[in-house]
């Protein structure tokens, strides 16, 4: 078995988690494979990443000891089905697919030692925010190699598997939330006369700057808030037009929708 990590599927977050590998020298590209039924994504993977690329899952299993799924749900059973696919107790399965749980992959792989991992796009830029919960079979060795993939494309939390569709509508989603929240700042910006390039910036800037400061100077972000607004000032303002919009609750149910929706996929709906 040369490669060092394998990936059943090349779609987006595939892609974003091998740049994000690639970018931090966690594997060479010569350790990494993937597997997609399409010719033309398959010679674009192996020109832009250098990486071995496969046909079928079984040839790529037959390679690499560590397997991570990244299919969409509809395709799970299809996969598994391949004629010639051998994954066994032998295999580190690290499934990414929204709402698949461990017990529905143990029953595809009896035996298997599966990690059900939901990371985020921001893996692509080494900044992504991951949950994971271990199936029955996997090791402590098991998480170990699953941290330092996660890990080295963000940071990476274990949680209970009842958890994990939360953790979808959390972190999972959340970069969509925040795209249309600097998106809708800038437009705000453009509206009070600032060149589109430059209001883009300082909204991501300022997004960037704000989840910063909530980190590293571990204040609740309500704290933080309120040290900005003035009393009468222009921040105050702004936060009470937001208010008057329930932004709170649009956010809050944002969450929850997209959870819900994890909760379906995983049951087949």
């Amino acid at each position: 078995m040369a490669l060092k990590i394998g990936f059943i599927g090349a779609g987006k977050m595939a892609e974003a988690m091998i740049e994000g590998i690639l970018a931090k020298d966690l594997f060479s590209s010569e350790e990494i494979g993937a597997c997609a039924p399409s010719i033309s994504t398959r010679e674009r993977m192996a020109s832009e990443h250098g990486i071995a690329v496969f046909e079928t899952a079984a040839e790529l299993a037959e390679k690499t000891d560590f397997l991570v799924l990244a299919v969409k749900p509809a395709q799970v059973e299809g996969v598994f089905r391949e004629k010639g696919l051998e994954i066994g107790p032998e295999h580190l399965v690290m499934s990414i697919v929204a709402g698949l749980s461990t017990e529905v992959l143990e029953s595809y792989v009896p035996g298997g030692r599966i990690v059900r991992v939901m990371p985020n796009h921001c893996c692509m830029v080494l900044e992504g925010a991951s949950g994971y919960s271990p199936g029955k079979n996997a090791t402590e060795a098991d998480l170990d190699r699953v941290e330092s993939v996660l890990e080295a494309v963000g940071s990476a939390f274990e949680v209970r598997e009842s958890d994990m569709d939360a953790v979808t509508g959390v972190s999972g989603s959340g970069p969509a939330y925040v795209y249309m929240m600097i998106d809708a700042m800038a437009d705000g910006g453009v509206l009070c006369g600032l060149p589109r390039e430059v209001a883009i910036e300082l909204a991501a800037q300022t997004v960037l700057g704000a989840a910063k400061t909530v980190l590293e100077t571990g204040q609740h972000p309500d704290v933080l808030k309120d040290s900005v607004c003035s009393p009468g000032g222009t921040t105050i303002e702004g936060v009470r037009a937001l208010e008057d919009r329930a932004i709170r609750s649009a956010f809050i149910d944002a969450v929850r929708a997209s959870a819900e929706r994890s909760r379906r996929m995983g049951k087949g709906n």
